[in-house]
């Protein structure tokens, strides 16, 4: 199961896809400026549960963040949740 994620800036969100599927199993919406990129809410279908999904989604996320040379702003739970555990997208925090 390949987890594919990709930004959809026309809403706003990523978007996660299992194994190139046409449906969406979960997504992360933000805000965006030119400098800061604030991620608000995460949703993972209930089908999709515990695949990894939500993961998939904060780390392709900020990685794209770091290229752009972006802050982030974690005002999703999950999203501040997961980058306390991974200490290494800290620095992207505005």
């Amino acid at each position: 199961m390949a987890v594919e994620v990709s930004d959809a800036p026309e809403e706003s969100r990523y978007e996660a896809r299992l194994d190139g599927a046409e449906e969406v199993a979960g997504y992360a919406v933000y805000s965006r400026t030119p400098e800061v990129i604030t991620f608000v809410h995460t949703e993972v279908g209930e089908a999709y549960g515990g695949r990894g999904i939500g993961s998939a989604l904060v780390r392709h996320s900020l990685d794209e963040a770091r290229e752009q040379g972006l802050r982030v702003v974690a005002a999703c739970a999950f999203y501040a949740g997961w980058i306390a555990k991974h200490p290494e997208y800290a620095d992207l925090l505005q």
